[in-house]
């Protein structure tokens, strides 16, 4: 099967464009931006797996609805290319897992762990993310 932006016959035609939509985020999914937000997550809850710590808060009623989760990487995790790899490999275990097993109303913050978050075989990763979740969602009701 081809992606949706290629064409069908296979050829790269002039004009031709991608589609308007980015794949980059799906539409469950706000990602956070703004530092407030990120303080606010550090502040509520927060479990650590071999491979992430992730951080999460249940959302008051007036701040909206939907799952919003934010990714950070310090430097101790290395150089930038060593830091986008890690994020890069932490959103698509967002992409994965939060439309399952994350909560509607809740902020959600993966921070990646130095030489781990990158090298980690990817269904660990989703199986630490899962195993994150399920601890903070079972002790905090």
């Amino acid at each position: 099967m081809t992606p949706p932006e290629a064409p069908v016959d296979g050829k790269n035609h002039p004009g031709d464009m991608p589609p308007a939509a980015s794949v980059c985020v799906p539409e469950t999914l706000i990602v956070l931006k703004k530092r407030p937000d990120f303080l606010k997550a550090a502040r509520a809850y927060r479990q650590g797996t071999s491979s992430m710590m992730v951080q999460a808060r249940k959302r008051a009623a007036d701040e909206g609805a939907g799952i919003r989760v934010g990714f950070t990487c310090s430097k101790k995790v290395g150089n930038a290319v060593a830091r986008n790899r890690a994020k890069r490999r932490l959103r698509e275990a967002a992409r994965a897992v939060l439309r399952v097993q994350g909560q509607d109303g809740w902020d959600y913050v993966l921070i990646g762990r130095a030489d781990v978050t990158a090298a980690r075989p990817f269904e660990t990763l989703l199986d630490d993310l899962r195993y994150a979740l399920r601890k903070i969602h079972s002790a905090r009701k």
